[in-house]
């Protein structure tokens, strides 16, 4: 059975000349085994054919014009709404195909914001391609909630499996900046962000929050570092006293077992791969990366363009199909359809 949503979802291709294309080729092929929700991808339909042709099957395709078109089509083709066309070259990126996936990126940003799409899902780009054809940004998130009129600082990274949900408050940051980055405001505002789109789009009305500690055994009393107690302390403290269920600075050594994982619905953690590391060792092909403080629903499967592995079928669809049915439930909820 296909889940239905509201308009549907925005697909973006990514970077074609990665594994975009053959991925959103063959969800659509598992849409009914796998209650796929309805989507069109905004690209290249040639492109697409080919794609799914390179890794053994015939994928038929309808352009469409317009979101509302997807739902009637998708029973019988994948939608897709045509921005442009590259040739296939499967794990040779060039401007020709990052400008492709830059249209698709603008167009398919553009129908979610509008409410056209119910959601938007991005597949994988490479930002190096992407700047040679004037592309701007950190990344796709940053592109995005400038499309939303959001500033960046709102735009929270959460990466969320089935068995763990994390935000690191530093993204892409060298680690030797991340004490000079952090403070109490920055962590108060992106957990309280957190917090919020928890309960609006992922039916927690009271989400369990932990904090994790900067330093080893949060800092033990300022005798392994004094963040802890200086910055992040007096953030858990500003929290409670909004109201959050928030718990911290804890020891990240011990946050991310069973038994631990158990007590929170979140952990907010203070860099990177302190929350990257225990996301992937347990959710490798199921992570999903959602922005949340949009006024809309973006989510993108937590891996790159691999460029090593494209056009070869080897590619896993897991993490594409978990963030398209992410977004399909966040969106769903958003209209009331979703407890």
């Amino acid at each position: 059975m296909v889940r239905q949503v509201p308009q549907g979802l925005a697909v973006s291709i990514g970077d074609p000349a990665g594994i975009g294309p053959e991925l959103i080729a063959r969800l659509w092929t598992l849409r009914r085994e796998e209650a796929v929700p309805v989507f069109a991808c905004v690209g290249s339909a040639s492109l697409l054919q080919d794609a799914a042709a390179r890794v053994g099957f015939d994928l038929p395709v309808a352009r469409i014009a317009a979101m509302e078109q997807a739902a009637g089509a998708f029973d019988d083709a994948l939608p897709v709404i045509d921005v442009g066309d590259a040739p296939y070259r499967p794990g040779q990126p060039d401007a020709e195909g990052a400008a492709l996936g830059l249209a698709s990126l603008s167009r398919a940003a553009a129908l979610a914001v509008s409410g056209e799409a119910g959601a938007l899902v991005t597949a994988p780009i490479a930002k190096a391609e992407l700047a040679k054809v004037g592309f701007t940004h950190p990344g796709q998130t940053e592109f995005v909630a400038e499309a939303c009129g959001t500033a960046p600082e709102d735009a929270v990274m959460m990466l969320a499996g089935p068995s763990l949900r994390v935000v690191p408050v530093t993204v892409h940051v060298p680690l030797a900046r991340v004490p000079h980055l952090l403070n109490a405001d920055l962590i108060h505002r992106r957990t309280a962000i957190a917090a919020r789109a928890l309960a609006r789009d992922f039916g927690i009305s009271a989400p369990r929050i932990a904090v994790t500690g900067l330093n080893p055994h949060a800092g033990e009393a300022g005798r392994m570092g004094g963040e802890d107690s200086a910055i992040i302390a007096p953030a858990v403290e500003r929290l409670r006293a909004d109201g959050f269920d928030v718990r911290g600075p804890l020891p990240a050594d011990t946050m991310f077992h069973a038994a631990a994982r158990a007590t929170y619905d979140l952990a907010v953690c203070m860099y990177h791969d302190q929350a990257l590391i225990p996301l992937k060792a347990l959710d490798f092909d199921q992570g999903v990366n959602v922005t949340l403080g949009l006024p809309i629903i973006r989510t993108s499967p937590d891996h790159g363009t691999a460029f090593d592995i494209a056009g070869t079928g080897r590619a896993h669809v897991g993490p594409m199909l978990a963030a398209l049915r992410m977004a399909g439930d966040c969106a769903a909820r958003r209209r009331g359809d979703l407890a």
